[in-house]
């Protein structure tokens, strides 16, 4: 598979930790309007951190029946999430050299798991998540080797983290073991990808960086 991506100018990079800081403020906006309820508790009002997930905040009636004005702010912010990733993801082979199909394989998959998400909204919750998880885990497990080679031993150990944590999620979810931890589970499994994408953020703007300022010094 062969593609040619040009190279971006370094700000260009700071657009995705810009849409990952405000999907973090959008969310916490939308669980501070959320009428209320969850399954453990479904006449609780407001959010539950301990007790509800975040795509209850992305349904259109919130679980104690009332209309849902939360959802515009969820929406929203999955939607820059999602956005800010994946122009993350399309330039990310230009942060590994060596061209390779496992490469080009972690860009596909990242592209397929990303687009796919944004149709979590669709009432496809379930389809969405199974499709946008496969193509995930693969993005993850192909860029993991990518960091590897090129000697991004620490970023690469915390994504494996990131990984088996996520892995905990989906089988809590699919399986129903430890039901009752899921809602923090799958809060912690958003924090460390964050985290996790960020960091894989700041290291490929400073390599773009880096390669400006030998050219600038050249010219």
């Amino acid at each position: 598979m062969n593609f040619r991506i040009d190279t971006p100018r370094p700000v260009i990079l700071l657009l995705p930790l810009v849409g990952m800081g405000l999907f973090i403020v959008l969310y916490i906006i939308a669980a501070l309007n959320y009428p209320g309820g969850s399954f453990a508790m479904p006449d609780k009002n407001g959010f539950s951190f301990w007790n509800n997930y975040l795509c209850d905040l992305l349904d259109h009636y919130a679980i104690n029946g009332e209309l849902n004005s939360a959802r515009y702010f969820a929406r929203t912010s999955l939607a820059i999430l999602c956005a800010s990733l994946l122009l993350l993801w399309a330039y990310l082979p230009l942060f590994f050299t060596v061209k390779s199909y496992n490469r080009s394989i972690m860009w596909l998959s990242g592209i397929l798991s990303l687009g796919t998400t944004f149709f979590l909204t669709s009432g496809t919750h379930d389809v969405t998540l199974r499709l946008a998880g496969i193509f995930g885990v693969l993005a993850f497990i192909t860029c993991f080797i990518e960091l590897f080679k090129m000697g991004y031993f620490k970023l690469c150990l915390f994504g494996v983290v990131c990984l088996f944590i996520f892995v905990v999620n989906y089988y809590s979810y699919e399986t129903g073991v430890f039901i009752r931890l899921l809602p923090i589970i799958q809060k912690l499994t958003f924090i460390c990808c964050i985290l996790w994408f960020s960091f894989l953020n700041i290291s490929f703007y400073k390599k773009l960086k880096s390669i400006s300022n030998e050219h600038n010094n050249q010219d």
